[in-house]
């Protein structure tokens, strides 16, 4: 494993630990890597604020992939935006009120929007989508970009949102379980891999340089676009099957410490 240029890693559930914590060894790690000129990249379902405010001394020294590969920026630079239409994004509102207890948030450019009144909900996303603003009706225009429609089911999205908004499929749009209670709508080719492409296309770096972490079925296509994909230990089963090696579990910090592996042997 060698000539490592870019390492890119989801947020929750893999970079994270389940109190949403950093490793202590990162900051020592990072220096590491700047001195090797590797790139360090999040890659998150989370809006750009949601995964910047873990970085704040290193943001504009890194490249961050946001809203599932929707927003892609690079040392403080805009790579890359993917916006939906109103009209998907009217229709998609319209079906996520027909599923009982289902949750809709709209993650865009500037900020996030919701329209239920379930305070417990609001308080639960907007540890993720920390800019925020309520409407009184999703399905009217925001003035915004907005990059995905984020749903949360309280028991199990894969089990009662996905059945209900795979049909968007079919109209040029990517339906993706992001998380045991969270699925993601975007536009059809918008993905962390693709993502992910564009900026090894604009630093030129390759596949084949690149190292990817990843827990859930919406890192699937980030790991395909990586030589060196690790699965966590707490993966799903599907994204273990995609990956070519695994890391230790994201209590663990299996990360930062195949981060570590890998500098001391290299």
């Amino acid at each position: 494993m060698k000539d490592i240029k870019m390492i890119v890693t989801d947020m929750d559930g893999t970079f994270l630990n389940s109190k949403y914590e950093v490793s202590p060894d990162f900051p020592k790690i990072y220096e590491e890597l700047k001195k090797r000129n590797i790139l360090f990249v999040p890659a998150s379902g989370r809006q750009m604020s949601g995964i910047t405010k873990y970085f704040g001394e290193i943001e504009s020294e890194i490249g961050f992939i946001a809203e599932n590969g929707g927003y892609v920026i690079y040392q403080n630079k805009e790579i890359f935006a993917d916006s939906l239409s109103q009209n998907s994004i009217s229709e998609i509102i319209k079906t996520i009120r027909e599923i009982p207890d289902a949750r809709a948030v709209l993650s865009a450019k500037d900020s996030s929007y919701y329209e239920s009144n379930d305070q417990q909900f609001v308080d639960y996303f907007s540890r993720y989508y920390i800019k925020n603003q309520k409407k009184e009706d999703l399905t009217e225009a925001v003035d915004d970009s907005v990059f995905k429609i984020a749903v949360y089911h309280p028991v199990s999205s894969e089990e009662f949102l996905y059945p209900a908004l795979k049909k968007f499929e079919n109209e040029d749009l990517v339906v993706v379980v992001s998380g045991k209670n969270w699925l993601d709508i975007m536009n059809k080719n918008t993905n962390k891999g693709n993502a992910i492409e564009k900026l090894q296309k604009s630093l030129n770096i390759l596949p084949a340089q690149t190292m990817a972490f990843g827990d859930y079925l919406n890192d699937i296509e980030m790991l395909k676009n990586a030589q060196y994909s690790f699965a966590m230990k707490n993966a799903h089963p599907s994204v273990k099957e995609a990956a070519k090696f695994e890391a230790c579990s994201n209590d663990s910090f299996g990360v930062t410490e195949m981060i570590k592996d890998y500098l001391s042997k290299n």
